[in-house]
């Protein structure tokens, strides 16, 4: 049989031990409430970037009489935007090409594109891109979408874009530097230019392929 003074003692130590335990809880909890109640670091803004004109490239394809795709880009072009790294978001997207760069590697072909049927260059140098959305749809996926202007005609364009890299550039005066790929689908036809859609001599549908580097500039 056990003793009062023994039973009494083991309840003392048991009690002494709930209270320990209550104590180092409430410590605990105070610890992590004071973490939590620190001012969080300072998250970086979200800064201008320029399209880097030395790495960039602005393609499409159309079909030539159904046998094969043909291939251009445009050579010039400038464009800026408003890039998160970290939410990641983007906005006040503004991008002008140059109509005239048009380049098919075919001196002819590119002759015809910068006349009336087509690009109609001597009227409508520029073509440009503001956007007016973007949405997120993965961590580095999202879509664009905005004002597309070519040959005097506005569309709403939608570019489904992947942010590729954001980092310290390896080479030069080792700026930081994003790079991003894009993809979209227009009609031709959408913009005036129905020159040769009979018969399909010239596919209506034109792929465009963006590729580029854009430089996060000073603050």
């Amino acid at each position: 049989m056990i003793a009062p003074s023994a039973i009494d003692h083991a309840l003392l130590v048991c009690r002494q031990g709930v209270a320990r335990g209550w104590m180092f809880v409430a410590v605990a909890v105070a610890v992590v409430l004071a973490g939590a109640l620190q001012p969080l670091p300072a998250r970086a803004a979200a800064q201008r970037y320029v399209i880097d004109p030395n790495h960039m490239a602005i393609a499409f394809f159309i079909s030539h009489v159904g046998y094969a795709r043909t291939m251009g880009q445009f050579t010039r072009a400038e464009g800026s935007f408003v890039f998160d790294d970290e939410e990641p978001s983007v906005r006040d997207i503004d991008v002008r090409i140059d109509a005239a760069s048009v380049n098919t590697q075919h001196q002819a072909r590119d002759g015809h594109l910068r006349k009336e049927d087509f690009l109609w260059v001597e009227k409508y140098p520029d073509i440009t891109f503001r956007g007016t959305s973007a949405k997120q749809t993965g961590p580095r996926t999202g879509e664009i979408t905005g004002d597309l202007t070519l040959r005097g005609v506005t569309r709403p364009v939608t570019l489904d874009v992947t942010w590729n890299k954001s980092g310290e550039y390896p080479f030069g005066d080792k700026h930081w530097a994003a790079g991003f790929s894009g993809r979209t689908t227009i009609k031709r036809s959408d913009y005036g230019m129905t020159y040769a859609l009979v018969g399909g001599l010239v596919g209506d549908e034109v792929e465009i392929i963006l590729e580029f580097e854009a430089i996060r500039q000073p603050t």
